[in-house]
């Protein structure tokens, strides 16, 4: 199941090559029509059609299933949500305790894992799609030429707390900050719109963002993602450090993410923990 961005058509193609039938879902106003050059089978689908999605994959006889790219949450709470999605009876029953009778709350992770129950239900299985594309989990260590100074690995340091709260309470997985102090964290909104408003408040810029999974991360949804995408919206916004989590994030395209990183003298450090920052800093 698709959603937005190039992960999913990495992945997709990384399957192909692997000698597995691919048949996609692509979510509509989300995922990259590429996908129907990529894969055996391609049919789009609406963000509220759960009956539609599993009937598909019933029928080709598929028992495993993964979820790729973002959906933007944000439309789940645009005016007239329910005329604009006209969701079918399966996600009606799967999220009216959220969404219609507020018995259950609506963070990512409770979705989500409504969401893969569902499916389980009628035999899918949903696994983490890094289990097919184990390279594309970034490895430990300064990434780029340029390093942190003192002062950014302070910030780092204190940047990595307070994400990592945040994706503990499953608000986020970012967060802004230049001299110790917060600019911004994310929400719903995302990560880019966290940077943008980070730049909108920081007019000096210099600042740091920090990226990492929450302490209770499942690797089936969710996990954090950057790329080129994610660099561009630091240089327009005025960022200059970013630090992810080892292990734990998704690098897509890394070796022309990194050359342009590299080009544009951003800093980015891949850690284990905060305890990894320098003892000088």
């Amino acid at each position: 199941m698709a959603g937005w961005g190039r992960y999913p058509i990495i992945v997709a193609k990384s399957l192909k090559r692997q000698g597995y039938r691919v048949y996609c879902l692509g979510v509509i106003d989300h995922a990259d029509p590429e996908l129907k050059d990529i894969c055996d089978e391609f049919q789009w689908v609406g963000l509220a059609k759960l009956g539609a999605a599993i009937r598909f994959f019933k029928r080709r006889g598929v028992t495993d299933v993964s979820m790729l790219g973002k959906i933007h949450k944000v439309k789940l709470f645009q005016r007239f949500r329910w005329l604009r999605h006209l969701p079918d009876w399966r996600t009606i029953r799967t999220f009216a305790p959220h969404m219609i009778w507020r018995k259950k709350d609506c963070r990512d992770d409770t979705l989500m894992l409504a969401l893969i129950d569902t499916f389980a239900a009628d035999g899918l299985h949903f696994g983490p799609p890094t289990d097919y594309v184990p390279e594309l989990l970034v490895k430990e260590g300064q990434l780029t030429r340029r390093s942190p100074s003192a002062l950014q690995w302070k910030d780092i340091s204190f940047g990595w707390k307070i994400a990592k709260e945040l994706g503990r309470l499953d608000i986020g997985q970012s967060v802004a900050v230049k001299d110790q102090a917060v600019l911004a964290l994310e929400a719903i909104e995302g990560t880019d719109e966290c940077i943008r408003r980070a730049g909108e408040l920081c007019g000096t810029g210099n600042f740091t963002v920090v990226k990492v999974a929450k302490p209770q991360q499942d690797m089936r949804f969710d996990v954090p993602t950057m790329g080129r995408k994610t660099l561009e919206t630091m240089i327009e916004a005025g960022a200059t450090v970013l630090a992810i989590e080892a292990g734990q994030t998704i690098i897509l395209d890394e070796e022309e993410t990194l050359e342009f990183a590299n080009r544009n003298k951003l800093i980015i450090v891949s850690l284990k923990d905060a305890r990894q920052v320098p003892a000088a800093a």
